[in-house]
C-alpha cells in the first residue's frame, strides 16, 4: 500500500482518517513507571496489537531514580524522532526520492527550577529542542531541506510539541 492509496481512500471516506490512540500507565516505585500501549481506533474500527508495547520510564540516580528506563522528557525525543523521520520518509517516497540513510540527533535544555517550583518564571519543560538531520539520498541539499521542512509541517508529534495542545486531566474515582 502506498501513501497515494491512503490519501485517495480518505478523500473517498473522510471518516477513515479519524484515529484515537490510547495508553495505560502504572506507577512502579520512586520515579519508575510503566506505560502499556495496545489498542487504538482508526479507519472506522478498533484495533488490538498482537503484543502490547511496554515503555519503562524512570529517572537517572542524580534525579532520585534508579535508571530503569529513559525519563519522560527523553521519550519526547524518541516520539519526535520517530514522527519526523517517518513523515520525511513517506513524503520522500511519494516524490520518488530514494533515501539511503537518515541519522538524527536531539538535545533540549531543561531547568529544574521550573519543575521544583523554585522560580515561576522558568517553564517546567524544555526551553528549546534542537533537532539535526543527516541524510544520504539521491537528492540535492535543497530538496532534502524541503523534505525536512515538509516533515515538520506534517508531523503530528512536531505539532503537539510546538503548539499548545489542550490536555484534560482528572481524578477518576
Amino acid at each position: 500500500m502506498s501513501l497515494h492509496i491512503i490519501v485517495e481512500a480518505i478523500k473517498g471516506n473522510p471518516e477513515i482518517a479519524k484515529f484515537n490512540f490510547k495508553a495505560r500507565g502504572k506507577w512502579i516505585n520512586r520515579g519508575h513507571n510503566r506505560t502499556t500501549i495496545n489498542e487504538f481506533y482508526g479507519a472506522c474500527r478498533n484495533f488490538q496489537r498482537k503484543e502490547a508495547f511496554v515503555f519503562e520510564k524512570d529517572e537517572p540516580p542524580v534525579l532520585l531514580g534508579e535508571d530503569h528506563g529513559a525519563n519522560p522528557v527523553e521519550y519526547i525525543f524518541a516520539a519526535l524522532d520517530g514522527c519526523l523521520t517517518t513523515s520525511l520518509i513517506y513524503h520522500a517516497a511519494a516524490q520518488g526520492i530514494k533515501i539511503d540513510e537518515i541519522e538524527t540527533s536531539f538535545s533540549g535544555d531543561l531547568n529544574l527550577h521550573g519543575f521544583l517550583g523554585l522560580d515561576e518564571n522558568i517553564r517546567n519543560g524544555y526551553e528549546k529542542i534542537k533537532v539535526e538531520f543527516k541524510i544520504k539520498a539521491d537528492a540535492s541539499k535543497e530538496k532534502l531541506q524541503e523534505l525536512v521542512q515538509f516533515a515538520q509541517k506534517r508531523s503530528p508529534v512536531f505539532d503537539i510539541v510546538s503548539h499548545p495542545t489542550p490536555v484534560e486531566v482528572s481524578l477518576k474515582e
